[in-house]
């Protein structure tokens, strides 16, 4: 598929003063990395680095980022056309700052003043006003550099101004009265890495409520309600929903975008973080609760990485893995629980069943996807079974993922070097509930009632796609001494130009109550072009 243009969005600053240290990054932060110390084969720590998002995407992706002392400046005054393999830093934060302009001659008093108000005051910044700047330089990138759209990757309240852009900007005539493009036109992919997309919640309601009423650094723009204002055509910020009104913040209007071009980063790790861990609480990434990090119904991921920082969510493997995949794969594939009982009675009284998830691709260090109940976020079957609405604790489908097509050689040797192979981890167990409290009496921690990993392999080897799995179970050996696993996946078109095969679940595992009898996974794969 042809490789976009690459707009990216970072998260809030907070006050001026630390406005002013962002804009001193030319990259606004989306070159950072990390290092990291792994595990070697004798037990010995061994040093890990990860370079940056940005680095990756130029050296593996063959991006450019075009700048010549100022990227906004280069579309205004250079000729010719520009590669659509470019990225751009909306750079939103610069008018906010206060260390590109002169400073006024201050007396001590004056000084002070202004150092404690730089440390509460955002200096103004407006969401919708950095929302219309990107509209703007989105609309410059696609004239310069002919492509017919852009990807937005966005970092925390990136998200949000990603979001208002196409919610609401493009929904709005412009100060002309002329009618702008609307968001499926300009944008092809949106991906957020720990965007509060259903706002900010704090486990104390008072600081909920100081939070929406005084804004200290233009915070408010973060309160659930308040949100309504500049995601809502034609209403203004400061307005929230009428009472009674069905409103999510987490939803995206079908007409206005359509969800499976979105890709939610999830962070499941609240310790790495700042003190606002304290306030935010567990089942968070440390400043966004698990449940308000995506958009209802998009495509998801959960990484154990706090908010931000050196072990954050942006400068991670495991972001830019899944960046890449869901920008440039080629293959969608997802897994999905079949087979399940109709109802709960079955389960017994007062038993909760839940499902740890891990998922490997091939040839990465790092784990794609993974919930997990240390990390709060286990499936939960029961859920899954009553059809709860979509909630990061009960996901539709299991996971999903997209894989590159892998492009053999003229003589391959083996089916390793036209496959893509993944493998997803599944560990099962029930918890016991008696008079509001836990029930230990019969109780194993960390032992699960099932576990096991379903290894898949996909690819054309000359005669289609087509698809090969196996339980681990039931493999001889180490998983890697096999070329590709012995059992076809009985593909079939399914709706929605899919197609769908299902696979059984082990025995053992149908003999539990939440599987019986006829537990099975759901795979759907389609290619996305």
């Amino acid at each position: 598929m042809d490789k976009l243009p690459i707009v990216y969005c970072r998260g809030y600053a907070g006050p001026t003063s630390q406005i002013d240290v962002t804009v001193d990054d030319p990259f606004y932060g989306f070159n950072d990395g990390a290092t990291h110390v792994r595990v070697d084969g004798d037990g010995d720590p061994m040093f890990y680095q990860f370079e940056g998002p940005l680095l990756r995407l130029l050296t593996e992706q063959g991006y450019q980022f075009l700048v010549h002392g100022d990227q906004k400046r280069f579309l205004e005054t250079t000729t010719g056309a520009l590669s659509p393999q470019s990225i751009w830093v909306h750079r939103f934060y610069d008018q906010f700052a206060t260390t590109f302009t002169p400073q006024p001659k201050r007396n001590i008093f004056e000084k002070i003043g202004d150092a404690i108000t730089h440390h509460l005051d955002d200096n103004g910044f407006d969401i919708e006003r950095a929302a219309s700047e990107l509209y703007d330089l989105v609309l410059h990138v696609i004239e310069r550099t002919g492509a017919p759209a852009v990807n937005l990757v966005a970092h925390s309240m990136g998200g949000l101004v990603a979001r208002c852009m196409m919610q609401k900007i493009c929904e709005t005539p412009d100060a002309d009265g002329n009618a702008r493009r609307p968001a499926k036109e300009i944008v092809a992919k949106l991906f957020t890495y720990g965007t509060p997309h259903r706002g900010i919640v704090l486990t104390a309601g008072i600081a909920n409520w100081a939070m929406e009423t005084f804004g200290t650094a233009g915070s408010d723009i973060f309160s659930p309600p308040k949100m309504y204002g500049y995601l809502t055509p034609g209403k203004t910020f400061g307005d929230t929903p009428d009472r009674g009104e069905n409103w999510d913040p987490g939803v995206i209007p079908p007409d206005v975008f359509d969800v499976d071009h979105v890709f939610c980063l999830i962070g499941t790790d609240p310790a790495d973080y700042t003190l606002a861990r304290v306030a935010v609480g567990p089942k968070s990434d440390g400043l966004v609760l698990i449940e308000n990090a995506y958009v209802v119904g998009a495509h998801r991921a959960y990484v154990f990485k706090s908010h931000s920082g050196r072990y954050g969510e942006v400068n991670s493997e495991e972001g830019y893995q899944n960046l890449a995949r869901f920008l440039f794969g080629k293959w969608a594939v997802s897994l999905s629980f079949a087979g399940l009982p109709a109802d709960t009675s079955s389960l017994g009284e007062n038993v909760s069943w839940q499902a740890d998830m891990r998922l490997a691709i091939r040839g990465l260090p790092i784990v794609m996807s993974e919930q997990r109940a240390e990390h709060w976020c286990p499936i939960q079957l029961n859920a899954e079974i009553t059809k709860k609405p979509d909630s990061p604790d009960s996901p539709v489908p299991i996971v999903g993922t997209f894989l590159f097509q892998k492009e053999p050689p003229d003589a391959p040797a083996s089916d390793k070097e036209v496959l893509s192979r993944y493998a997803l981890s599944l560990r099962v167990y029930h918890i016991v509930f008696d008079k509001g409290g836990f029930d230990f009496s019969d109780h194993l921690e960390q032992v699960s009632d099932w576990s096991d990993t379903l290894i898949i392999d996909v690819g054309d080897l000359g005669q289609g796609f087509g698809g090969w799995y196996a339980w681990n179970s039931e493999l001889p050996g180490a998983i890697d001494s096999i070329d590709r696993m012995p059992n076809q996946l009985q593909l079939a078109p399914a709706d929605g130009g899919t197609f769908a095969a299902t696979v059984g679940l082990p025995e053992v595992a149908r003999s539990l109550p939440v599987f019986a009898p006829n537990g099975a996974l759901r795979v759907t794969t389609r290619n996305r072009g």
